[in-house]
């Protein structure tokens, strides 16, 4: 059974904040992004083997999100922080710069690049050979609980690891494209399994889409986003590569303002900067659905 992207709720809680940068009103926020509704389109229907398939979620409307006091970025924690860990190669290295540039525009936060972190630092005992193969697998609450969340660094909105081998979240599991908690802001996601950037162009876009989509959908997982059940999402759990490459790079009409109230990036802004990303490096829908979507947000003022 193949089981990716969960959002895990550690049991050590941290203080949290509310956002101290929102340039509208929750309400406002929420309102403007109905407004959009009709670029949007419902979650599918769930098929054998799929996420929800094997896994039962609610689902987390706006409100919802407000009632569990999620972690937000302050005036004195702006930064997301991302620790590559592993060796990539230049293919992957280009993904890696790229999906850092992403993140960057998705989130409207300030991302720092940590010194990487060699596989030689991971003991053999958080490792191990792949159930269906000969691959390396890194545990993921290993590197989350041991590389991550010690040191911390103070103006950390987030941080999060890189990883250039597959990752496993422990029994009963054959792999995670990545896993993150809801409340310590630290995550990991992994390149592994999304294909090779150095075959093609359109082998570079691929694995850049996959990546950029499972970075976003990790990082908003720390700051208190659960799974999307109502709509085609970024935040929807994927069970496997073929639905995961089913799931869009946008946010739906109730988990973007979560994103909004919880950095205080500018909707309009953002929309422009992943506009121009998309064009940048050959993602065209994503340019394009963008750029519509900036369209639709100005004239829902």
């Amino acid at each position: 059974m193949l089981l990716a992207l969960i959002a895990t709720a550690c049991r050590d809680e941290i203080p949290r904040s509310k956002s101290e940068s929102m340039a509208e009103p929750v309400s406002e926020l929420h309102a403007r992004s109905l407004a959009l509704s009709e670029l949007h389109e419902p979650a599918p229907t769930v098929g054998s083997g799929d996420w929800l398939a094997e896994h039962e979620e609610p689902g987390q409307t706006f409100a919802e999100y407000l009632d569990e006091d999620p972690v937000a970025a302050t005036a004195g924690r702006r930064r997301i922080y991302v620790v590559p860990i592993g060796e990539f190669d230049a293919g992957r290295q280009q993904v890696f710069d790229r999906t850092v540039e992403a993140v960057r525009h998705w989130f409207g936060l300030e991302v720092v690049v940590e010194a990487a972190v060699p596989l030689s630092a991971i003991p053999q005992n958080s490792m191990r050979q792949s159930n269906h193969g000969d691959w390396l697998q890194l545990h993921a609450g290993y590197l989350m609980r041991r590389v991550l969340r010690p040191n911390l660094p103070a103006d950390a909105a987030c941080r999060i690891g890189f990883v250039s081998a597959d990752l496993w979240p422990g029994r009963g599991w054959n792999f995670v494209f990545g896993q993150a908690s809801l409340r310590d802001r630290i995550g990991v996601w992994s390149l592994y399994r999304n294909g090779d950037p150095n075959e093609s162009k359109a082998a570079a876009r691929l694995c850049l889409l996959r990546t950029v989509k499972t970075a976003t959908h990790e990082i908003g997982h720390m700051f208190g986003m659960r799974h999307c059940t109502a709509w085609s999402c970024n935040l929807a759990g994927s069970n496997h590569q073929a639905e995961s490459d089913r799931q869009p790079w946008r946010l739906c009409p109730e988990c973007l303002p979560k994103l909004l109230r919880a950095t205080g990036v500018d909707a309009g802004e953002r929309f422009v900067a992943l506009r121009r990303f998309g064009d940048g490096f050959g993602l065209a829908a994503e340019a394009e659905w963008f750029a519509r979507a900036g369209d639709a947000w100005r004239s829902a003022r």
